[in-house]
């Protein structure tokens, strides 16, 4: 059987799967999703973006799944990378927040959203085709 998760946001599938001895994880099976594909339809830009509630880190295996997506879509031109967004708490409401390691404002975050741009360590921003893709997946 596969690790059973320890929240309750699984869907019935999602709970059936883990319930299936014939695809355990111990016969190298995971399964993982993807919180967001975020995109600008006017422009065509898009990226993944992973949320993580209360400090939650990927787990290597997870990280090791979103590298192979990350990779895959790094031939579209208009693809702005895979990020991972985590809360302090559940939102950017009620806590602080990081992108990339990097804590950022609510102002910020929707300056991202709406741009594709990060903040640099000087406070401006960039464009995040200017960044590696290792460096906005720390895998």
């Amino acid at each position: 059987m596969t690790r059973p998760r320890n929240d309750e946001h699984s869907t019935e599938f999602g709970l059936w799967l883990r319930e299936q001895p014939e695809i355990r994880s111990a016969l190298g099976y995971v399964a993982t999703n993807v919180d967001y594909m975020w995109r600008n339809y006017k422009t065509g830009e898009w990226m993944l973006l992973e949320e993580k509630r209360y400090g939650g880190q990927p787990r290597r295996w997870q990280k090791r799944s979103f590298k192979i997506l990350d990779e895959c879509a790094q031939s579209d031109h208009r693809y702005r990378g895979f990020h991972i967004l985590i809360f302090e708490a559940t939102n950017p409401e009620d806590g602080r927040m990081w992108l990339d390691g990097q804590e950022i404002t609510r102002a910020e975050l929707l300056a991202f959203l709406r741009g594709f741009v990060l903040p640099n360590p000087d406070g401006r921003f960039l464009r995040d085709e200017l960044l590696n893709g290792k460096e906005q997946l720390e895998l």
